[in-house]
């Protein structure tokens, strides 16, 4: 997929700039180690769905254990002119949260130019597992995330109930946290689909 026309050019190009880095040693590898797939959660796959939140780093986690560059940091400016700094978070951490078994074989390829997708093919968790993904820890910009996925039509009530509750079946402990944050992320999916002009 295309980054929505509302997602600025500029993170756009930092993000391609921190992807470069990473994808620059592994084109040494042998062809059958290759690609290596990235698969980009957080604000960072927001962005490119919603051109809403721009966020200071990259969530993302590899196909593969990789050795990651030191220099994961590129300066920007923002849509105001403000300096911005994006940076690849080393602590991001994929197996606390609330994750579909099938999230990362469902993901999106994220088209960016000059980047070879068959040494390091980058994937956006697809909307709707991005969603799932904001149900565990479920604060208030987790909130602000699923109202503008919502919003932008790209999930819905019935739906992210359903892969939620698939999700849920292969976690262990007490569930009713979770599935209290899910009905009121399902409350927060229909108010925006009431509001959205038909």
């Amino acid at each position: 997929m295309q980054p929505s026309r509302a997602t600025h050019p500029a993170y756009i190009a930092a993000f391609t700039e921190l992807v470069q880095r990473i994808a620059a040693p592994l084109s040494e590898l042998p062809k059958r180690s290759l690609p290596i797939r990235m698969f980009v959660a957080g604000g960072a796959a927001l962005h490119f769905y919603t051109g809403e939140r721009i966020s200071n780093d990259v969530d993302a986690v590899f196909s593969k254990r990789i050795v990651l560059p030191s220099d994961l940091e590129v300066a920007y400016r923002d849509p105001d002119g403000a300096a911005r700094l994006l940076y690849f978070d080393r602590q991001y951490n994929d197996t606390l949260g609330l994750m579909h078994e099938d999230a990362y074989d469902d993901s999106i390829p994220l088209a960016l130019k000059v980047l070879d997708a068959s040494v390091l093919d980058v994937r956006l968790l697809a909307a709707l597992d991005l969603a799932v993904s904001k149900i565990s820890r479920f604060s208030s910009q987790d909130r602000e995330d699923i109202t503008a996925l919502a919003k932008h039509g790209l999930i819905k009530s019935a739906a992210l109930r359903h892969r939620a509750e698939q999700a849920m079946q292969n976690y262990v402990g007490n569930l009713d946290t979770l599935k209290g944050a899910l009905n009121l992320a399902c409350r927060i999916v229909e108010d925006a689909e009431q509001r959205k002009p038909r």
